[in-house]
């Protein structure tokens, strides 16, 4: 065996029984009937970033510490220690357990936004199922209810806006997949619904100009005696466009579309007249 083999050998033989001796104690510790053994050892794994290990030993020791001064800091570091592994749904309970239990404590306005930031960082990308990033806007919010003029107002602001652009964009996809699948009335509705959820959106222009083409598309695709109704709502449609969006690189597309619709109203009306 090469020196340098033997080295690497004893180094690893020392770092298992370094790993042994560290297991050791932690078991010891979890064995203790000494509340404040637990509490000191969660402490200490705490501020050695040993999350996973002060989580366990706060849960142990919190219920033998009802009542005590100490429970307000262990249940608070409790919540963090969740935070820090990445448990951010677990980290979001016990920081509002923490607030509710503690409304007076220093660490309350903390442990408030922490809950609803633990729930922003839960919020999944647009596509897929927005439940949770509603559920993080309405915690932000309420923490700014609560504490206008908190530290933490900025940041909190800035969250909402990340996570109100999440949803924006989550239904102006989905209002553009009924229009790419040609759901049109589906896509109609949906298109309506966003102008009037995000009216400030960026996207509600083009939102606006989606809407006129699949009404118009949808009044084509009509049985006769839906079309003249369908196309005068594409119409209405168009003129809300055109008002609001008159310089809309849309536009020519748009009036196009009008002219189509026009069109299609005259031949509708001729042959009105020859049946009658």
């Amino acid at each position: 065996m090469s020196g340098r083999s033997y080295n690497i050998l004893i180094l690893s033989f020392a770092a298992l029984l370094l790993l042994g001796a560290c297991a050791g104690k932690f078991r010891k510790v979890q064995k203790s009937a000494d509340w404040k053994v637990k509490y000191n050892a969660a402490i200490e794994y705490y501020e050695n970033q040993e999350y996973y290990k002060a989580s366990i030993l706060f849960e142990e020791t919190l219920p033998l510490m009802l009542g005590r001064p100490e429970a307000e800091k262990a249940q608070f570091l409790f919540a963090y220690s969740h935070y820090y592994q990445g448990n951010r749904l677990l980290s979001a309970h016990y920081f509002k357990t923490f607030f509710d239990t503690y409304r007076r404590s220093e660490y309350a306005e903390e442990a408030l936004f922490m809950h609803a930031y633990s729930l922003f960082k839960e919020s999944p990308k647009y596509n897929l199922d927005q439940t949770s990033t509603i559920e993080a806007v309405n915690a932000m919010q309420n923490f700014l209810n609560i504490y206008p003029y908190s530290e933490y107002k900025d940041q909190a602001n800035e969250i909402i806006d990340q996570l109100q652009l999440k949803l924006e964009i989550k239904a102006f996809e989905k209002a553009k997949q009924y229009y790419k699948l040609d759901n049109l009335h589906a896509a109609v509705v949906a298109f309506e619904s966003f102008q009037e959820q995000y009216p400030d959106s960026e996207m509600v222009e083009e939102a606006a100009f989606l809407k006129v083409d699949a009404q118009y598309r949808y009044a084509s695709q009509s049985i006769s005696s839906k079309q003249r109704e369908r196309y005068l709502q594409a119409i209405e449609y168009y003129q809300y466009f055109i008002d609001n969006f008159p310089n809309s690189v849309y536009v020519k597309q748009a009036e196009k579309i009008y002219d189509q619709t026009i069109d299609a109203l005259s031949k509708l009306q001729t042959s009105n007249i020859v049946l009658n």
